[in-house]
């Protein structure tokens, strides 16, 4: 069973969230539902990235990592092409 760590981004405002869970398809449903209260506001959302771990601690501690400064840095550069492609077409 994989872990994942994600990233989705609100399709409303451009607000990006970092989550974990064990469930992607689900989690994502939650939060275009409006289940979460963090991201009930960005509705709707689209995955824009995800990491697979096998141990859910080993994907608790990535999101940890990747809500820093630093592991926001990282995420800025893997992200690169898709958030400039979308800043020339969007918002």
């Amino acid at each position: 069973m994989f872990h994942y760590v994600y990233i989705i981004r609100s399709l409303k405002n451009g607000e990006m969230y970092v989550g974990y869970t064990a469930n992607l398809v689900n989690r994502l449903k939650e939060h275009n539902q409006g289940l979460n209260f963090s991201t009930k506001s960005g509705r709707p959302w689209k995955l824009i990235y995800y990491e697979a771990c096998l141990n859910a601690d080993d994907a608790k501690r990535r999101e940890k990592y990747l809500k820093t400064s630093q592991g926001h840095r990282l995420l800025k550069s893997r992200t690169k092409e898709y958030l400039y492609f979308q800043k020339k077409n969007s918002f």
